[in-house]
Formats: C-alpha cells, structure tokens, sequence
C-alpha cells in the first residue's frame, strides 16, 4: 500500500478539483491518503510569485478553465461570491479538527464544498460560524497549537519542495496540479516511463537565461 500526502489550500479551486477527482482517478489501487492544510500564500511569499488571480487576464481563465474542468469531470462547482479570500479562518478551522496537521477526509470535503458550492462568501463571519457549530472541532480554531500546526505544515512543506496547490506526494515525488492525477495514477501503477532517467533528467537542465528584476 502506497501513503500518500495530499496538500492543499482551500482558497484554490484546482485543490478543490482534485481533492473531489483523487477517489475516482486512483480506483482501483491500493493506497493510504492523509490530508495536509498549508498556506497556499507563503508558498508564494517564498518564491517571489503572485496567484493565479493576482493577474487579471489570467484569473479570467483560471476561472473559465476551472468551471470548465468542473464540468467536464462531473464534478458539482461554483465561483464563490469573492476570490481570493482569505483561508486562515477555514485553514485553522480544518486543522483543529485534526491532530498534529492532519484532518480527516470528511472535514476536509467539508470546508472545500463549504468554499467551492453554492456561490456564497467563503470568508463570511456567520458562514463561518455555522461550519464551526457542524464540524465541532475538538480544539480552539484560534488556538497557539493550532496555529503552529498550520505553520509547521507550511514550513515542512516548502522545505520539501512544495510550490503550489494542490500538490501530492508519494516516496518522496511531487505531483502538483489538478492534471497531474493522471501521471500519478500510472506512477502509482508502476509505469515504465518512471524507471527511465526521465524524472531526474528534468531537474538537471541548465538554466540558459535568468531574468533579472
């Protein structure tokens, strides 16, 4: 049985799209999946990038693309009322259902449908409320402990090599993307491209040119 490590942020709708895929695209195999909230913005913070929908005419096709998505694969989704939003308050809510940085499945589809259906304010104060009173996190959403947690799991992450969401490890490899789900099913199925040269090949091109600020 494999253990894989699914990262995620809920402010991403690609996250979304894969958490809701990820049962259906591994039918079949034997696997092991703990789920990990991070802060999708330090990952940002750490390597001098702006999100998807920092840049206007790429959040129109974000969103284009992702309703698209959503609809291609079956999977139920709508545009919350604004985006980005700030996730800290899901993010912690999440992790105080868990334990050291962990949540369950069920507390995780929870909050990303709490995010991604219905077309509401994800951030709303009273929303919030009512997905605390239905969670009944064992723990202080607010809490240093949790907090930590959080931190911790971002932390660990990028020193990992994480650089975005949704992003899946399994024997230390990175699958990040919502269209990455296909190459780790045949990863996972032991398919012949990965026992080439090929994997490692990719992080050893030189760069030819840097771009400077």
């Amino acid at each position: 049985m494999k253990q894989i490590t699914f990262y995620l942020d809920f402010i991403s709708p690609y996250a979304y799209l894969a958490f809701e895929e990820l049962p259906r695209s591994l039918e079949g195999l034997s696997y092991a999946v703990e789920y990990r909230p991070v802060l999708f913005a330090a990952f940002l913070k750490k390597h001098g990038q702006l999100g998807p929908a920092e840049i206007a005419p790429k959040r129109d096709w974000t969103y284009r693309q992702v309703l698209w998505n959503a609809h291609a694969h079956g999977i139920p989704m709508d545009l919350p009322a604004a985006h980005p939003f700030n996730p800290l308050g899901l993010l912690r809510l999440a992790v105080a259902c868990g334990s050291d940085g962990r949540v369950n499945r069920y507390v995780a589809e929870t909050v990303f449908r709490h995010a991604w259906r219905g077309g509401a304010d994800a951030a709303d104060p009273a929303r919030l409320d009512a997905l605390r009173a239905q969670l009944q996190p064992t723990r202080d959403p607010a809490g240093e402990e949790v907090k930590a947690e959080l931190k911790a799991n971002t932390d660990q992450a990028i020193a990992r090599g994480l650089f975005g969401v949704p992003t899946v490890e399994v024997d230390g490899k990175l699958f990040w993307g919502f269209d990455a789900l296909p190459m780790l099913r045949e990863y996972l199925q032991g398919g012949e491209w990965f026992a080439t040269d090929a994997w490692d090949q990719a992080a050893r091109v030189p760069a030819g040119q840097t771009r400077r600020s």
